[in-house]
């Protein structure tokens, strides 16, 4: 079904260029569009054509027009004015809408079958048949992007970033739920993960500029065959969880990026309080001051040396060693030691995964 906005603003745009006046009413008789100053009863007559076998009448001093879905009424069309090309422009108008049902219908049934294949709802066999009914290439190079907002979606921002990405035919634009978007971006010949970086950050640009809040844009892998669309969308769904416990400071990040956060996140959150547990008997790695904390973050961006860490805290090189010795005698670890040092790191993320699961039961 085609929405009353997209009807008013055909019939508007033809009224500008014809001065002919239209109304789209329904089968009842109710008017969804009109460009009439004053709007007329007509639901008997739009009864008596309804059920007439003509598909055009006049009744009342106006053109009255049958616009079909198929073989199924849709929606009356009213042509008037006293121009000798009311017919005429009456019956391009009604073509005009029978196109559009035909656009629309053609658009829902792809993003009915984009939905389930994205949610895994079909056959093998299913994909293939149906891709080729609707014309959609099944040996194309594809990603999913999810972009996730602070407020529920709403057709308007589908069809904002369907504006953004250039009206690109073979991307699709579709939801899945309240508040994520999801584009099936088709790739074009040399296209690769540095250029799905920079897609994913225009994008965030472009609609950070339109005063949207809270944007965050996560993306899979690239696929090969329409099959694989539903991976590519697990692993954005997934990429999309993960960065917000580990990557909090990113609003752009992909599947290939999350590391080490990708397996703990997946970890049972009994096994990963037994990791703390044995690991700290019984104490939180986070629980320390915020100089300490400040101190290992520090020491773990420059790769656990100590000259470059001393230099950019802007304490003396000794002053980092006795910090580092005074968490290894509270700990047991010593962070200048490769194996101690990837056991804290992993300690910190756990505890964190541990805290977001938390904080989601409530």
């Amino acid at each position: 079904m085609i929405s009353n906005q997209i009807l008013q603003n055909t019939i508007d745009g033809l009224k500008g260029i014809t001065r002919i006046d239209l109304c789209v009413m329904d089968t009842d008789g109710k008017p969804l569009a009109s460009t009439f100053a004053e709007q007329g009863h007509y639901e008997d007559a739009v009864s008596s054509f309804a059920g007439s076998p003509a598909e055009s009448q006049v009744i009342q001093g106006y053109q009255f027009f049958k616009i079909f879905d198929e073989h199924q009424l849709e929606y009356i069309l009213l042509a008037g004015g006293g121009s000798e090309d009311v017919y005429m422009i009456g019956k391009l108008a009604a073509f005009q809408i029978q196109n559009l049902l035909i656009a629309y219908k053609e658009r829902f049934d792809k993003d009915n079958f984009i939905k389930n294949l994205l949610l895994d709802n079909l056959l093998l066999v299913d994909i293939y048949n149906r891709a080729k009914k609707l014309h959609i290439d099944t040996e194309a190079r594809r990603v999913i992007f999810i972009v996730e907002t602070d407020h529920e979606k709403d057709s308007n921002k589908m069809d904002n970033i369907r504006s953004i990405l250039n009206g690109k035919s073979k991307d699709f634009v579709t939801a899945v739920d309240e508040k994520n978007i999801i584009i099936v971006r088709e790739l074009g010949i040399g296209e690769g993960y540095p250029e799905l970086e920079k897609s994913a950050e225009q994008l965030l640009e472009v609609l950070n500029e339109e005063e949207e809040e809270g944007i965050r844009i996560a993306y899979g892998t690239i696929v090969n065959d329409i099959k694989e669309v539903s991976k590519s969308y697990k692993e954005a769904k997934l990429a999309l969880d993960v960065g917000k416990i580990f990557f909090g400071e990113k609003n752009v990040i992909a599947y290939s990026t999350l590391g080490i956060g990708r397996l703990i996140y997946q970890l049972p959150i009994s096994l990963c309080k037994m990791f703390i547990r044995e690991i700290f008997e019984g104490k939180s790695p986070d629980e320390f001051d915020e100089e300490t904390l400040a101190t290992i973050n520090k020491f773990f961006e420059n790769s656990l040396n100590v000259s470059e860490t001393s230099r950019q805290l802007y304490i003396h090189r000794n002053t980092l060693v006795y910090r580092l010795d005074k968490l290894q005698k509270s700990t047991g670890l010593d962070l200048r030691v490769f194996e101690d040092a990837i056991t804290f790191k992993i300690a910190l993320m756990v505890v964190k995964y541990m805290k977001y699961m938390e904080s989601m039961e409530y």
